[in-house]
């Protein structure tokens, strides 16, 4: 039975109380929320600690039983693009120092390279340390330390070979987090490719665990409303829904789905994501880029742009489909093929990052390569084709999420991690003098 630990995620862009479909809120939101919860109602202390983006905001806010969400000062209270929030960060870790200084946790679990930069510094600087600049905190659990786990949801050398010139990180991430895959105490990795790319880096293998990302089943289920939308503006209802849920951004590859829509004549793509509201819709550069390419293709009455849905309706949007389609050229994990699978409906994805792992190709989905608009319409039309395949993969989809991809079970691995490095902090202050 383990005792109940003061746990505490840092998360400096990434707000669990963040309104989900923003430039710079996703998936990582969402772990970072359910991961506390979970945490939380298995009785630990959790604290998630995040950049203050609005100074109306209250210091802390409780999240969830056992849960709360404080808001550390760093660079302007206002909401600033993750990729120019570096300059903030010696700030965030000065308040993050002077917040364990007065209190330590028994844990720090960092998310994304920023927050692990700050968590390190942080710790060394009340351990008497020099921080990441030069020795870092490598062994804080063995040395009496504070132990900084580190889960970095997307990697910049990653990022930079898929993006090139279109990557808009900052010039020190590389740095950054090569430093980082040896200051920390362990790496919590999401899937087998990102522990490959990690062990590229440096990473000793000893301190990398895998624990995927989840999903809630009470939430995601294959029982339950489906999202009506009626027929399209201008056009009769098509017989096939296909559903993308994904930020808009060029990387996720929805103009590929949309490409692939001439040869699917009986489906509509319906996409969640991007600006809620519709004026802003009709101004994102890239909602229009995607409008371009439909009619282009001569499909513009077949695609739907939604817009940025509340969190709250997107089981039932995925519920509605037929297939979904995540065709990311990268990804370091994919939380919706999850989602998607939780709620009974078969999976097409790109055979890249997190999705290897968790679409079963031909028992909870199939696997296409990116960039490619032809295989795209090819897995779509095979399940199209053959509903008694869609029921099939939708039913073993729903037992794989509930056997291996709660939230339940990500906490509990998680915490397994954490049990290792408390013992030996507990270890080390136990050694007589």
């Amino acid at each position: 039975m383990r005792r109940p630990y003061r746990i505490h995620l840092v998360s400096e862009h990434a707000s669990p109380l963040a309104t989900m479909g923003g430039e710079d809120a996703g998936g990582q939101n969402v772990h970072v929320a359910a991961l506390a919860t979970a945490l939380g109602a298995q009785g630990h202390h959790v604290t998630v600690l995040t950049r203050r983006d609005d100074r109306h905001l209250p210091d802390r806010v409780e999240l969830a039983p056992g849960v709360v969400v404080e808001h550390v000062p760093a660079g302007p209270a206002a909401p600033i693009p993750k990729d120019e929030l570096f300059a903030h960060m010696p700030q965030f870790a000065a308040g993050l120092a002077q917040r364990w200084s007065d209190d330590p946790p028994d844990v720090v679990h960092a998310h994304f390279w920023m927050s692990g930069w700050a968590s390190v510094e942080a710790a060394g600087a009340v351990a008497g340390g020099a921080g990441a600049g030069s020795a870092g905190v490598a062994g804080a659990a063995a040395g009496g330390g504070v132990p900084v786990v580190q889960t970095f949801h997307a990697l910049g050398a990653v990022k930079a070979r898929h993006q090139g010139a279109a990557d808009a990180s900052p010039t020190e991430r590389r740095a950054a987090e090569d430093r980082l895959v040896r200051a920390v105490d362990h790496i919590v990795a999401t899937c087998a490719d990102e522990a490959g790319e990690l062990a590229a880096l440096g990473a000793d293998p000893d301190r990398v665990t895998v624990v995927p990302c989840g999903v809630d089943p009470a939430v995601f289920r294959p029982r339950g409303e489906r999202l009506r939308l009626g027929a399209p503006a201008g056009g009769s209802p098509c017989r096939y829904r296909v559903v993308v849920v994904s930020r808009l951004v060029p990387r996720k590859g929805i103009d590929d789905v949309i490409r692939a829509l001439p040869q699917l004549p009986e489906v509509e793509l319906v996409v969640a994501g991007g600006p809620a509201d519709r004026r802003a819709l009709a101004a994102d550069p890239e909602a229009r880029r995607l409008r371009s390419i439909a009619a282009a293709c001569g499909v513009e009455r077949r695609v739907r742009l939604l817009g940025g849905l509340p969190r709250g309706m997107v089981p039932a949007l995925l519920r509605s489909a037929d297939v979904v389609v995540s065709a990311p050229w990268y990804e370091p994990f994919g939380i919706v093929p999850l989602e998607a699978m939780a709620c009974g409906v078969p999976v097409v994805a790109t055979a890249v990052g997190g999705m290897l792992d968790t679409v079963r190709p031909g028992r909870t989905g199939l696997l296409v390569g990116p960039h490619d608009p032809d295989g795209i319409a090819a897995a779509v039309g095979r399940l199209l084709a053959n509903p008694s395949l869609r029921h099939r993969m939708g039913e073993e989809a729903v037992a794989v999420v509930r056997e291996l991809y709660t939230w339940r079970q990500v906490a509990r691995s998680t915490l397994d991690v954490y049990e290792q490095l408390v013992r030996s902090s507990d270890d080390w202050w136990a050694v007589p003098a």
